[in-house]
């Protein structure tokens, strides 16, 4: 079955640095365009960055220049490198696979992580 699991989240300080990985397991991930969402308490899903199965990438105006999506096919592996977190980026992260480009109001992909924890707190 498809999983994608999350890894990477925590507690970091203003300014701070993190490195997500969502490993993929279940389908063809080289062929999957994929993302990652996140949540944070009492606010709507967020399409952060979108990475094409071609590898193209878009990010969200509120993370350009910060974070970095990346995908190494061959470990089937997703990343997000952020860096000059700030409070406003505390969520959950959430992987996700899909087939192309998303809605920013019905962000649905096909497949869900189950997410993982970021805190930027000092």
């Amino acid at each position: 079955q498809v999983q994608l699991v999350e890894s990477g989240g925590g507690l970091v300080q203003p300014g701070g640095s993190l490195r997500l990985s969502c490993a993929a397991s279940g389908f063809t991930f080289s062929s999957y365009w994929m993302y990652w969402v996140r949540q944070a308490p009492g606010k709507a899903r967020e399409l952060v960055a979108t990475i094409s199965a071609g590898g193209g990438t878009i990010h969200a105006n509120a993370v350009k220049g910060r974070f970095t999506i990346s995908r190494d096919n061959a470990k089937n592996t997703l990343y997000l490198r952020m860096n000059s977190l700030q409070p406003e980026d505390t969520a959950v992260y959430y992987c996700a696979a899909g087939s192309g480009l998303l809605s920013e109001a019905n962000i649905s992909p096909d497949y869900w992580g189950q997410g993982t924890q970021v805190t930027v707190s000092s």
